[in-house]
């Protein structure tokens, strides 16, 4: 099963056919993908590593790991980690056949906002990945609730993710809740499919939004060129609602409320770049230069409601914006107050 960023389940529709490397350019191993890649200008004078982590969804250290193992070539030819990449050239990535990839408890500090016999409700930092997968084998939030819980965690949706009924991005930060048991995990993953659970996000966008509401109404499905991204009216497109408020406008950039009706992998981010307004530090649906320094997008997920499945009773939780987010607020603040 896919857990969106938003929280919705969705079937395997991400899981792409395997490819065998080309003979001549990667050494022959036991290939799942090869992923081909094109430096705009814009990359230009990246790092390799830096490059691939930054285009792909494998992590720079397990990019680091296929260079040195020969597994990646730059226009047919092999080359350092620390190679400096030239716009226009073919960079060919083969990605190895997954080992079983086990989750197991990492003595990893978690911020805990509730927790009881049913539910945790943590605070997911930003760069930090949800559930174990290839390139991300462990220092996940599964490792680290598996290490906090123990074995009270919710079964049903593998070993690899116990207790995870949603999740939000690796870039994305905030509040997500955890099943401790499969009675609870039944009862708020029936509510994430009834879309009665509160969502909402706060990001930043380019540019000014006029509306002070609007809602986009808009189904999303894979993107028929690039894997890594979901589009508007994509392949396998399923109804995707998002309700936006605009909380504060800077000129160039505006601070806006996103409501979940419906959770698509990626739906803020789809949405929001449909209409001409994509996420300040988002490389993948928005310009390849981003301001302020940033490589993730400015996304918080601050509140977060649902029925608790064993009392009945309505929770709901809030988060701060975290520090990385408010210093580029700060900044726009500074800026328009000159």
């Amino acid at each position: 099963m896919d857990y969106t960023e938003d929280g919705d389940i969705e079937s395997d529709d991400d899981i792409g056919e395997g490819f065998g490397a080309q003979a001549g350019e990667i050494p022959e191993v036991r290939t799942a993908e090869v992923k081909t890649l094109t430096p705009s200008e814009a990359d230009k004078g990246k790092r390799l590593d830096a490059y691939i982590g930054e285009a792909t969804d494998l992590s720079r250290s397990y990019a680091q790991n296929l260079i040195e193992d020969g597994l990646v070539s730059v226009s047919g030819r092999k080359v350092a980690k620390k190679y400096k990449i030239k716009a226009g050239e073919t960079i060919m990535i083969s990605i190895p056949e997954a080992k079983p990839i086990d989750a197991a408890p990492e003595d990893i500090p978690i911020d805990i906002i509730y927790e009881d016999e049913d539910v945790i409700v943590v605070e997911k930092p930003r760069g930090m990945v949800v559930h174990p997968a290839i390139g991300n084998p462990s220092g996940t939030l599964v490792n680290a609730i598996m290490y906090h819980c123990g074995d009270s965690l919710s079964s049903i949706n593998g070993a690899i993710r116990p207790g995870i009924v949603h999740r939000i991005d690796k870039d994305t930060s905030g509040l997500l809740m955890i099943a401790k048991n499969d009675s609870a995990h039944e009862s708020l993953a029936a509510q994430l499919k009834e879309h009665s659970v509160t969502r909402e996000y706060i990001a930043l966008v380019f540019d000014n939004i006029k509306k002070d509401k609007l809602t986009i109404d808009a189904p999303i499905g894979r993107d028929d060129i690039n894997r890594l991204r979901k589009a508007v009216n994509g392949i396998g497109s399923r109804d995707a609602v998002t309700h936006i408020r605009v909380l504060k406008r800077y000129g160039k950039y505006t601070l806006v409320a996103a409501r979940l009706e419906t959770g698509r992998t990626h739906q803020i981010r789809v949405h929001m770049a449909s209409i001409k307004h994509p996420l300040v530090g988002d490389p993948l649906y928005g310009p390849k230069k981003q301001p302020f320094g940033l490589n993730g997008q400015l996304l918080h997920a601050r509140l977060l409601g649902f029925i608790h499945p064993r009392t009945g009773e309505y929770m709901e939780f809030s988060s701060e914006i975290p520090e990385y987010f408010q210093e580029v607020l700060d900044k726009l603040d500074d800026t328009e107050n000159k």
